[in-house]
């Protein structure tokens, strides 16, 4: 009997459990004594979201990289249920039916695991939608300092939305490749925007006097910033097609620098996993394709990164993320070598997904740590010294 791709009777129990893993972290923060100031709690909650979205990121890339994605094959419990606990029989009958395929009560666990941290994110997400508004409010009628623009918040609220959205459909379209690659750059979004309040908030409440980064700086960071997500977007596809392994060895691939590739069929977007649009399996011309854009990619990035680390040596406010910025992008490259040469071994498959998120979001932090003012547009023959 084929299970519903959609049962909504757990949904309750599901988000009753989404509230409690969003209550722990809640708890925590008012038991540190922060809730006296609300700038300073709303602060502190961003903080954490941030990290505890991170977090999440990072589980995602474990449950797709451990074949987990189908692990309960209906949405948003299992098998109808709200923990694979009460799903324990059906779960038996599909590992009886098909005892290598996708669900087994391990994978089981990490899918409805990763479903309870990503409704716990949702709920800490809401939350801080309503503190940044009422800290807005209060700040307005005078009864605060100055705190960032409650935007952000609500954009960050309407995102985490649309990537419960995306993660439904990723069950429900059973691990379409789109959607997936999808899911995984909607993640690396909701980064983006709670870095930018997290970076706001520092920058509010910071003693030091702050000075904006020259246009030229801003426009080399932000240019930076697309590079990362588009390496990041053909990372996804890379990971969501298993692409990985097309290549076993470096710097060659199957022997050559430049092996059998189908472009067209590797990057045909809109298609099942494995399968080309026609609905003949996808051939590994076009993995390898897929494989060595990628690949390619990398190379570039890694080029214009040391050009944005070195070209930002000048500005003294942004030394520690520079030294980061350049340390991420030593574990990328190693993570992503270990990736070919070792077979894809989880825990590398894994940072190399996390490093791409922690990169978006240093470049964020510096964006808008540094952001420009009109007066700082500097003529030709200026130095970036000069202007700091």
């Amino acid at each position: 009997m084929q299970t519903p791709l959609w049962n909504l009777s757990p949904v309750g129990s599901v988000l009753l459990i989404g509230m409690a893993v969003a209550a722990l972290p809640l708890l925590a923060l008012l038991r540190q004594g922060r809730a006296g100031s609300s700038g300073a709690l709303v602060s502190a909650l961003t903080l954490t979201t941030l990290f505890l979205t991170f977090d999440l990121v990072l589980f995602g890339a474990f449950t797709r990289l451990t074949d987990s994605g189908l692990g309960c094959p209906d949405w948003p419990g299992c098998y109808g249920q709200a923990s694979p606990l009460g799903a324990h029989d059906d779960i038996t009958q599909a590992v009886q039916r098909m005892p290598e395929g996708p669900v087994t009560h391990s994978k089981a666990w990490i899918e409805m695991v990763h479903r309870y941290l990503a409704t716990g994110v949702g709920f800490l997400i809401l939350v801080l939608a309503f503190a940044a508004w009422r800290a807005h409010r209060q700040a307005r009628s005078g009864q605060g300092g100055l705190v960032p623009h409650p935007a952000w918040a609500g954009a960050s609220l309407v995102w985490v939305c649309v990537q419960g959205l995306f993660g439904a459909l990723t069950v429900t379209m059973k691990l379409f490749p789109a959607i997936v690659s999808l899911h995984l750059l909607g993640g690396y979004t909701l980064l983006a925007l709670l870095t930018v309040q997290a970076a706001q908030w520092a920058r509010l409440r910071t003693a030091a006097p702050l000075q904006a980064l020259p246009l030229r700086a801003n426009t080399v960071l932000f240019c930076a910033l697309l590079l990362v997500l588009v390496q990041a977007a053909c990372g996804a596809w890379v990971s969501t097609n298993y692409a990985v392994l097309a290549c076993m060895e470096f710097p060659t691939c199957q022997g050559s620098y430049w092996p059998t590739m189908d472009f067209a069929g590797g990057f045909s977007l809109w298609r099942p996993l494995g399968l080309q649009a026609d609905g003949s399996p996808i051939s590994f011309a076009a993995l390898t394709a897929i494989h060595m854009v990628h690949r390619w990619g990398a190379g570039l990035l890694t080029v214009a990164l040391i050009a944005v680390v070195w070209y930002l040596r000048a500005l003294p406010g942004l030394r520690t993320a520079r030294r980061v910025l350049a340390l991420l992008l030593l574990v990328q490259l190693a993570t992503g070598l270990s990736n070919v040469v070792l077979g894809w071994p989880l825990a590398g498959a894994v940072l190399h997904t996390g490093g791409a998120g922690a990169m978006v979001a240093t470049l964020v932090w510096m964006l808008v740590h540094g952001q420009a003012h009109p007066s700082l547009h500097l003529p030709a023959h200026t130095t970036l010294r000069e202007a700091t």
